[in-house]
């Protein structure tokens, strides 16, 4: 059986060559920041690493992956970062690190259990703590990843007699979530308030009803509109549910994320959100909100009851993080103000921005092809960014998704404007 599916997945790999889908990973050879090392091959940027003492394989013999690409290293180059989630700068703050470590002397590797049986510490529950007063909720519930949250939340809470209501480009976590329960599903246009409206008109008859949203759609980077959707909320007797994911920690006057940004905190029942972006960057994140809602996911949310806690480490760091957040206007000051400065110069470059006022700066380029060699070229120019084509975003509509953190200097973001020109006057893109 496996002769015909190695075929037929071999076809389908050298298809995603062709049409430039095929995601390459670029190997990173330090820690997280504004500036990065990059392993280099001449097969392209991503080299396999050395083979273990011993080999990887049976008799010291190399992995066929390591066959393949050869497992000496390749050249090492620095490279500015522009596409990273690390919107603070936190990723590798020393005071983060250092918490990590503590965390981990204290508290120890892993727990090796589930929340329920062996598996809460206090750091943990000062971690909910903690999110739930920044973020100005009852009760919040930790996950290993805002995908688990988002993949949790759903299937407990809501049945065949309900409706859930999501924006057309709402985060895959949260179309898979929704995919999990037996809910009925009404899509609407990218904020489009009419058909969110007429929806929930449609959904008048459901026992519950909850709209969900990505508080920052990650890919275009534009903002929810939440004010309109709490009111149609609210008119129509629904809950409302944010991922915040690519807001917390940076937007709003607290870096409370969007609820806060909009003048909507206490209208919002339920937030998801991350410890991986703007928060450390490590992994976890949670689901806040409601104190009832919460209780009942710990009874119920299978990616809670049958997986692991979230390791010391990790909390013990976000907790630093969080802490620096709330303390850092001038962090979210400058991301905000870097992507202002890349947004207008490359406005006046000429390149093609979709609107927005976050950190998110989507380059459209339209074709896949295009995206991923304008990316290749920008490497070669010391500028660590990517191409994402289908099926992160829709075919035909491949971009850049350039990404400013408070890391960044303001000569790091000319550096990178002045990369993109070369580049994009070689390939046509501008004049």
């Amino acid at each position: 059986m496996f002769g015909r599916m190695k075929e037929d997945l071999a076809r389908r790999l050298a298809s995603l060559r062709e049409e430039g889908l095929y995601k390459e990973e670029r190997v990173i050879t330090t820690p997280q920041g504004r500036e990065i090392g990059v392993e280099t091959s001449p097969r392209g940027p991503l080299a396999a690493p050395a083979a273990p003492s011993g080999g990887a394989g049976p008799a010291g013999t190399a992995t066929g992956a390591q066959a393949e690409a050869g497992n000496t290293p390749g050249h090492q180059s620095r490279v500015l970062n522009f596409c990273a989630n690390n919107y603070l700068g936190l990723s590798s703050h020393p005071q983060v690190i250092q918490a990590a470590k503590e965390a981990m002397d204290r508290w120890g590797y892993g727990l090796s259990s589930v929340r329920f049986i062996c598996g809460t510490q206090s750091l943990h529950r000062q971690l909910e703590f903690a999110v739930s007063e920044f973020l100005l909720t009852e009760d919040t519930i930790l996950y290993a990843a805002c995908f688990d949250a988002n993949g949790g939340v759903f299937e407990p809470l809501f049945g065949e007699e309900d409706a859930i209501i999501s924006d057309e480009l709402n985060h895959a976590s949260l179309i898979d979530g929704v995919r999990l329960c037996r809910a009925q599903r009404l899509r609407y246009a990218h904020s489009d308030m009419a058909e969110l409206e007429k929806a929930l008109g449609d959904a008048r008859d459901a026992r519950y009803r909850v709209v969900c949203t990505d508080g920052v759609f990650s890919m275009d980077g534009d903002i929810a509109r939440l004010p309109d959707i709490c009111g149609l909320a609210e008119r129509h007797d629904a809950l409302v549910l944010v991922d915040d994911s690519h807001a917390t920690g940076y937007l709003g006057p607290g870096g409370r994320g969007t609820p806060e940004l909009l003048g909507v905190e206490g209208r919002v029942d339920l937030i998801t959100t991350t410890f991986g972006k703007a928060l450390g960057g490590a992994s976890g994140g949670c689901t806040s909100g409601r104190a009832e809602i919460i209780a009942y996911l710990r009874q119920r949310s299978r990616p809670y009851l049958f997986s692991n806690t979230l390791a010391p480490a990790v909390a013990g760091g976000t907790l630093k993080a969080l802490e620096l957040a709330a303390a850092s206007p001038e962090r979210r000051r400058r991301t905000l103000d870097n992507a202002r400065q890349f947004r207008e110069a490359m406005t006046a470059t000429g390149f093609d921005l979709l609107p927005g006022e976050t950190a998110i700066v989507p380059v459209m380029l339209y074709e896949e092809p295009l995206a991923v060699e304008m990316a290749r070229r920008l490497l070669a120019e010391g500028i660590y960014v990517i191409g994402f084509s289908y099926p992160v975003v829709p075919r035909g509509r491949a971009r850049i998704r350039v990404q400013l953190s408070a890391a960044h200097t303001p000569e790091d973001v000319e550096t990178a404007v002045r990369a993109f020109r070369g580049v994009g006057r070689e390939l046509g893109v501008v004049a």
